[in-house]
């Protein structure tokens, strides 16, 4: 009786390599978007950067350069959310602000230290913020999972009451400030120069203990 070689594997099938493929661009384009700017790459650089020879590969397996960014962003928050469960698992009804920003804030900074050095996730999310219609589809995606509108209305349940505008203002620093400083922190271990704070951990320690402080400063009443 013949035994099969261990070693040996099936040739992959058609859509194992278009898999492969649809990786390596993903791979190629977050760097990229990165390292660049988003609308200072073209299909055509992310296809050579993907050691693909055919001009027309980014937008055969993606379509607009906005659905490219959109997989890019969610096979990064699938992880990221998985976090997050199990950070609201763990806090249940707590009426501490401190513990909902946490939620917030390290599942990110957990995902990030997972991936090694060097990254491109965080700087990509940072460029990608810049335009207005791409961060516009992140957030829409990012804010219509059911484990981030958990974290906002256990958030909004312990912040004291504000005025809707100082509410949205503090929101949007709040979202601004963990861009930049993870993608802050990605480049400069890239790069291999000083970082302000000696771990991931620390990184979001620092965050939220800044991001709370915002929350809970005091509203200064315009005067005319």
């Amino acid at each position: 009786m013949n035994v099969p070689d261990a070693t040996e594997r099936p040739a992959p099938t058609r859509a194992d390599r278009a898999g492969d493929t649809r990786e390596l661009i993903l791979a190629a384009a977050e760097r990229l978007f990165a390292e660049h700017g988003v609308f200072a790459v073209s299909n055509r650089q992310i296809g050579e950067a993907a050691g693909q020879g055919n001009n027309f590969a980014v937008g055969y397996h993606f379509g607009s350069k906005a659905e490219l960014v959109r997989t890019i962003t969610r096979r990064h928050a699938d992880i990221v959310e998985r976090v997050r469960v199990r950070m609201l698992a763990e806090i249940g009804d707590s009426t501490d602000v401190r513990d909902w920003v946490a939620c917030l804030v390290r599942p990110s900074t957990e995902h990030l230290d997972s991936l090694g050095s060097p990254t491109w996730y965080a700087r990509f999310g940072a460029q990608v913020m810049t335009d207005p219609g791409l961060r516009r589809i992140v957030i829409e995606d990012s804010l219509a999972t059911q484990p981030i509108q958990q974290v906002l209305d256990g958030l909004n349940r312990c912040l004291p009451s504000l005025p809707l505008s100082v509410h949205l203002e503090r929101s949007a620093m709040a979202r601004n400030l963990m861009s930049y400083t993870f993608a802050e922190r990605e480049r400069a271990l890239a790069e291999n120069t000083t970082t302000p704070r000696a771990s991931w951990e620390d990184t979001a320690t620092g965050l939220i203990d800044a991001i709370v402080g915002m929350w809970l400063a005091p509203v200064t009443t315009p005067t005319d």
